[in-house]
């Protein structure tokens, strides 16, 4: 049984306060669902994004940009080739890059791309418990983008994963798992809401790519998880649907400060 420490909203302010002090540029190679949508949660949160996507232009750029973020979610054979000399242009330059798994494990190609991607060691995976599972090793494959599966089942998958991967692995749900190998952290909240817009799963990997450029990367990470939970469970209170959902989500990213993330979790 993984021991789990204890989660501390007051250093996730801190967390928060560091990146906003920084504005961290994060390089986005994400799909092409949500872009605008990670954008502007990025925007609104306190960091600065860039959608260089030209193989040529992203492995130049991956080396200037505070982070780098990879996200498989509509994978094509010219974004592999731009992801990949984006990878090794970042861990030649000490850049630190996220990779968001979408759909591993359901699907073989990006499955083996992913597989690859893990090798080259990361800085941060996060992904639902589907995809934690399937680039563990321990089976998974979701339907599609959605997790068969929850965070607690897959939460010895991610303790390995991090230990073979040398990355912190954030799986999300309910309660979010967030792990380097050796120290877990819990975190429950957020809102059912944030599974009515898309993008929200892929806004928060791009949020914990912000957050892990120059900072310890687990409480960066953790921190990254308690301010979508937040602000989810925010925006559910100031909306109606998925619609003012999205908008208020926004309006409450910018507006979370470090007292909100203390208050909220006190420990």
């Amino acid at each position: 049984m993984t021991p789990i420490t204890p989660f501390s909203g007051r250093r996730a302010g801190a967390e928060l306060n560091r990146m906003r002090t920084a504005v961290p540029l994060v390089h986005c190679l994400t799909n092409s669902v949500v872009t605008a949508f990670n954008a502007n949660v990025l925007l609104a949160a306190g960091a600065a994004p860039a959608m260089v996507v030209e193989p040529q232009e992203a492995a130049a750029f991956a080396p200037v940009a505070s982070a780098l973020y990879v996200n498989v979610g509509t994978l094509t054979a010219a974004q592999a080739a731009a992801i990949s000399v984006a990878v090794d242009a970042a861990v030649a330059a000490g850049t630190p890059w996220t990779l968001d798994p979408v759909a591993v494990g359901a699907l073989a190609w990006r499955s083996t791309f992913c597989a690859g991607l893990v090798a080259r060691r990361p800085t941060v995976i996060r992904g639902n418990p589907s995809e934690i599972l399937a680039l563990a090793g321990a089976g998974g494959g979701g339907r599609g983008v959605d997790s068969t599966a929850d965070s607690a089942g897959a939460l010895e998958a991610a303790v390995r994963l991090a230990r073979q991967s040398g990355a912190v692995v954030a799986v999300t749900g309910a309660t979010d798992y967030i792990s380097d190998g050796e120290t877990t952290l819990a975190l429950s909240g957020g809102d059912a809401m944030l599974q009515r817009v898309t993008g929200t799963g892929c806004s928060l990997s791009a949020l914990a790519a912000a957050m892990s450029a120059g900072g310890e990367v687990l409480p960066a990470v953790a921190a990254a998880c308690a301010l979508m939970k937040l602000a989810g469970e925010q925006a559910a209170r100031a909306s109606s649907g998925p619609g003012s959902f999205a908008v208020a989500l926004l309006d409450a990213l910018a507006s979370i400060d470090a007292a909100a993330l203390a208050a909220r979790w006190p420990q």
